[in-house]
């Protein structure tokens, strides 16, 4: 006897009735089937209300984050996800592909059918079948409803709310060391959506005639990532299944759909991104090996050799691999326009860090403020602190170290230096600094990543960094003639 169909009611917090009203965005709940799942379950919006949505979000995207300016770039990304979309289990949505203008390594989705890549992320996919798995994950999201489920239980329908990553550790400063990172501040579906779109993005690209297995391999390089740079959360906030587990559960999935097709066109992917603007553009300052230099505010700061720096809109970050201990540069508006000194405990103590001792000092030549300090951070617990408060013109920047109370007189010299290293750049300094572009470079029989990262791109992004932009574990050297991508000076 077959049971009669039911809706799944969603769990929906009681204000947000009055938040999407003044949207506009629900008129009542239906009945609807899940297009992927085929479940019954109630849904809030309509598709047309979903494409609003989504209209309204590209737009604040494309003013937000800006669309990267490569025409044959962007047709090229479109025609790859054109043809996942005409696979997918909702076809006839109007989808839009966009690369944006972001060095972070991301991708995302609104309902409605559209999509975005940052072109941080095209820089680490391996060819053109990652790129389609990476498409397809986030089409998944659409076809499966989520980011109209995300929208349900939010607390004002923002974009914030309903953009999804395949990848985003956030970056906050001293109270979560384990955080600090890459940068991008979405928030993120749950665990089951996460699997479930994964499973989606390997089906999408087997059907479509690519390489199924571009999902388990992507995600191998998203967990040598996250490894990187995120010390601590290996689960992403405890509900995001860490890339690591991804590939465990994603690999049986895409060998399951191994027969037919197996595209992956790396060389066309490779000729497709020969030039791509690789790290900040220089309006937000950009990192050069270890060195962050701003050429609008006419700064720069030299972070210990070896680290890896990300700069983000807020604030710059140098990490030590495989240590909780890191630097920081950033403005600190709440020390200017009183004593440095004063300022500067204030500004600290505001971050939740009790003064040791500390005296006014020059760095550069400039006014400062050079401090002590402890406190406690997440996940790591007691630190202690090096932090220069520095004038530069109108403006006070704080140039600081961190690293647990075991830790911080091992690594203590190598802060002091680089405050010290503060300094301001002359207007010739600063009209040459270009953007960083991505290259092509054949491996040559006994090529390292460590000569390759010297030698050809010059020390601007360090060996580690390049060999996951290829795809590799740093202690597996790449075979003779090989094609790579490297980093170069624009």
């Amino acid at each position: 006897m077959p049971r009669t169909a039911t809706c799944r009611v969603l769990s929906v917090p009681r204000h947000l009735a009055a938040g999407l009203a003044a949207l506009a965005l629900v008129a009542s709940a239906a009945c609807a089937s899940n297009p992927v799942t085929g479940r019954r379950e109630v849904s809030f919006l309509s598709e047309a209300e979903e494409i609003a949505i989504g209209q309204r979000g590209d737009a604040e995207i494309r003013r937000e984050m800006g669309v990267y300016h490569d025409e044959e770039l962007q047709r090229y990304v479109t025609g790859v996800g054109e043809r996942l979309a005409a696979v997918s289990h909702r076809p006839t949505l109007p989808w839009t592909f966009t690369v944006v203008d972001v060095p972070a390594v991301n991708a995302f989705a609104l309902p409605g059918g559209y999509i975005y890549v940052t072109r941080g992320l095209l820089a680490h996919l391996g060819d053109e079948s990652e790129l389609a798995g990476v498409l397809g994950h986030e089409i998944g999201h659409v076809t499966a409803r989520h980011a109209s489920q995300q929208l349900t239980r939010s607390t004002g329908g923002s974009i914030g709310v309903l953009l999804a990553s395949i990848f985003v550790p956030g970056v906050a400063p001293f109270s979560d060391l384990a955080s600090a990172g890459l940068g991008t501040l979405f928030l993120k579906y749950g665990r089951d959506d996460e699997l479930e779109s994964d499973r989606l993005g390997v089906e999408y690209a087997s059907r479509a005639g690519w390489d199924p297995e571009s999902v388990p391999r992507f995600l191998t390089t998203l967990s040598r990532l996250d490894a990187m740079s995120v010390r601590g959360v290996p689960n992403w906030l405890s509900t995001h299944p860490d890339p690591g587990s991804r590939v465990v559960k994603a690999a049986p999935v895409a060998a399951s759909r191994s027969e037919g097709a197996r595209d992956r066109n790396r060389d066309e992917f490779l000729r497709r991104i020969d030039g791509l603007a690789y790290g900040d553009d220089p309006a937000e300052g950009v990192v050069q090996a270890h060195r962050f230099l701003h050429p609008d505010l006419r700064i720069a700061v030299d972070f210990p050799e070896g680290w890896d720096v990300q700069n983000s809109s807020e604030q710059v970050v140098a990490q030590l691999e495989g240590e909780q201990v890191l630097m920081l540069m950033r403005a600190a508006s709440d020390a200017n326009g009183v004593a440095l000194d004063d300022g500067a405990r204030k500004h600290m103590r505001g971050l939740g860090f009790t003064f040791e001792h500390g005296a006014l000092d020059t760095v550069s030549g400039r006014d400062a403020f050079v401090g002590l300090y402890r406190g406690k951070a997440r996940q790591v617990g007691a630190v202690r602190i090096r932090a220069a408060h520095i004038r530069a013109g109108r403006q006070v920047y704080m140039v600081a170290g961190v690293a647990p109370e075991a830790d911080f007189a091992r690594v203590d010299a190598e802060f002091a230096a680089a405050v010290r290293s503060f300094r301001e750049l002359s207007g010739a300094e600063a009209s040459r600094i270009r953007p960083n572009r991505v290259a092509l470079y054949t491996a040559k029989p006994g090529d390292t990543w460590q000569g390759i990262a010297q030698r050809a791109g010059r020390g601007l992004v360090p060996a580690t960094r390049l060999a996951l932009m290829n795809g590799h574990a740093v202690n597996t050297q790449p075979a003779a003639g090989t094609r790579l991508k490297i980093v170069v000076e624009g």
